[in-house]
């Protein structure tokens, strides 16, 4: 079967302007995320603007959160099939509250906990022969992997590349997590891969403590 050619690979330049509408989705994003965390604690939450236009075009989103660096709850949608603003609403809520892995996440919790929200690219199937091929076309630091064999399913955001860096490691943790062994493989499985931009919000805070600096100086 042929061999899909990555897009990442031959991907532009992306102009000044859409880089700044990234980083501008970033701080809309997080805050909205927050603000529905707090809420359900009962606890006052900022003002955030949901009016941006994009926020109502289609899309999917996972929220992660960690705490003291360690996951605390990592919820989201695969495909997009609602408005990002609900998708990222549902997916905070539940990333806080109904992750089956943790138990929900306590007001205690809610200072240091932080909020990651991953936007996804449309999925592209991966075409190979077998499953050393499978591995060889795979971009770590680059791919999320969506993996399906019947009804077994499961996803790595490109994220978990920083944990699990070869590709054999990571195919073998993502069969596992679909409820397979790590050995597992049959020519009826199906890969597809994706891309993410992410947000964090360490990263936002950074970024403001650097322009308060820029001010003072």
């Amino acid at each position: 079967m042929p061999e899909i050619t990555s897009h990442t690979k031959h991907a532009k330049k992306l102009p000044a302007e859409k880089i700044i509408a990234h980083e501008h989705k970033g701080k809309v994003l997080l805050p909205i995320a927050r603000a529905v965390i707090y809420d359900a604690l009962g606890r006052k939450s900022q003002a955030v603007d949901e009016n941006q236009p994009w926020l109502h075009d289609k899309g999917a989103s996972f929220v992660t959160l960690t705490m003291n660096q360690h996951l605390r709850g990592c919820i989201g949608s695969l495909e997009a099939h609602r408005p990002l603003l609900l998708d990222v609403k549902a997916n905070a809520y539940a990333a806080a509250f109904r992750d089956p892995r943790f138990l929900p996440l306590t007001i205690a919790e809610l200072d240091t906990t932080e909020i990651e929200i991953s936007l996804l690219s449309p999925q592209q199937p991966i075409y190979f022969k077998d499953e050393a091929d499978a591995l060889a076309q795979l971009q770590p630091q680059i791919d999320g992997v969506v993996f399906k064999y019947g009804h077994f399913r499961s996803t790595f955001l490109p994220q978990v590349w920083e944990q699990l860096t070869d590709a054999k490691t990571f195919m073998a943790h993502l069969k596992h997590k679909a409820g397979l062994h790590p050995e597992f493989w049959h020519d009826d499985v199906e890969l597809y891969r994706y891309t993410v931009t992410k947000f964090k919000e360490k990263d936002l805070q950074a970024e403001r403590n650097s322009n308060t600096e820029s001010l003072a100086s």
